[in-house]
């Protein structure tokens, strides 16, 4: 499982320019279960993505699709963990 840290390197304006198409790419991902959990962070600087299910170079590939990656709007930090406990009734990947 990873973590992403997405990060605006943009000013909000620019930011709110891409947000469709950013929230479409998004979507891809979820349907593709890829991505199971996503949403701006508070203060609005980035947002936090979940993503499963995936090799790293994969995801790589994939985060570097992203409108806001390809528009230089935001930088990604990608930590890898390993889920060792879910809370009853989240029903995510435990690798074995």
């Amino acid at each position: 499982m990873y973590v992403i840290d997405l990060i605006y390197t943009a000013l909000l304006e620019r930011i709110d320019d891409a947000l469709e198409a950013h929230r479409a790419f998004l979507a891809r991902q979820f349907e593709a279960g890829v991505f199971v959990a996503a949403g701006p962070k508070v203060p609005r600087n980035g947002g936090i993505i979940l993503a499963v299910r995936i090799e790293r170079d994969k995801l790589d590939a994939i985060l570097a699709s992203d409108p806001f990656a390809q528009q230089n709007l935001a930088r990604y930090e990608v930590t890898e963990f390993k889920t060792t406990r879910l809370a009853p009734g989240l029903n995510l990947p435990i690798p074995a």
